[in-house]
């Protein structure tokens, strides 16, 4: 842990993941101003967004590129996972587990008043975990989709004509889900959930308090601080022993 001011806190994530989600916030709301205007081109505030950009074929130049710069920023991020979690040993904390779908029971039956507390969670919790792999995987299908309509006379002549219409179905419809994922799912939980409101700033300052981390994500913290989960839990106030944890031990 990290000695900032009067108050301890955890190194959460890295320079190199917090430039990553800048870049995704940049190009994220590139692609859904450009993307959105023209599936809702009828709407107002799409034509004014479409004329001010200067027209629709601007609109459609601008959503290609920042649609190939997603594909790049995906490929680069699966790419460094990949051989930090074969190479460098790092651990595959975004893969999905048993205890993630124990976890979403576990928090329905506490929801409902049938468990005293929240589920104990490690780095990444199971809402997490099923935003990241939702955007990933869409990424994918937008991007092999977005190709197609790229370049349709190209692919159509190695795949069948209808193609075409189901590539432009599966990719309007694909965005938009990511894009309600996004603004609803995603953005309640880093700045209008009671854990974090006004603002989760760990991914922006790359740090989060410890009273933070003992809340959401005691398994980690006891992993850091050589505890028990059930130490880290009876536990309120920050009395451990200074640790930081590598941010290149734990990239994702």
């Amino acid at each position: 842990m990290d000695v900032i001011g009067n108050n301890k806190k955890i190194r959460r994530f890295s320079t190199a993941r917090i430039i990553e989600h800048l870049v995704l916030i940049v190009v994220f709301t590139t692609l859904a101003a450009t993307g959105l205007s023209q599936k809702f081109y009828y709407l107002k505030v799409s034509q004014w967004l479409i004329f001010t950009l200067g027209g629709i074929d601007t609109v459609r130049l601008i959503h290609h590129y920042a649609g190939a710069a997603f594909a790049v920023l995906a490929l680069v991020h699966i790419t460094v996972a990949t051989l930090g979690i074969w190479l460098l040993r790092w651990q595959p904390s975004m893969f999905v587990t048993k205890k993630d779908i124990l976890d979403a029971v576990h928090n329905i039956r506490y929801y409902i008043g049938l468990e005293n507390s929240t589920a104990v969670c490690d780095r990444y919790d199971y809402k997490e975990k099923f935003a990241y792999w939702l955007v990933l995987t869409g990424g994918v299908i937008m991007g092999m989709t977005g190709f197609t309509l790229w370049f349709p006379i190209t692919i159509a002549k190695y795949l069948p004509g209808e193609a075409i219409p189901l590539a432009k179905a599966m990719h309007s419809n694909e965005a938009l889900l990511i894009f309600l994922l996004i603004t609803i799912w995603h953005v309640y939980d880093s700045i209008f959930s009671p854990d974090v409101f006004p603002l989760d700033t760990s991914i922006f300052t790359g740090y989060t308090t410890r009273e933070k981390m003992r809340r959401l994500h005691p398994l980690e913290l006891a992993r850091l601080e050589g505890k028990s989960p059930e130490e880290i839990l009876k536990s309120s106030a920050p009395d451990s022993a200074e640790a930081e944890e590598e941010p290149g031990q734990n990239p994702l």
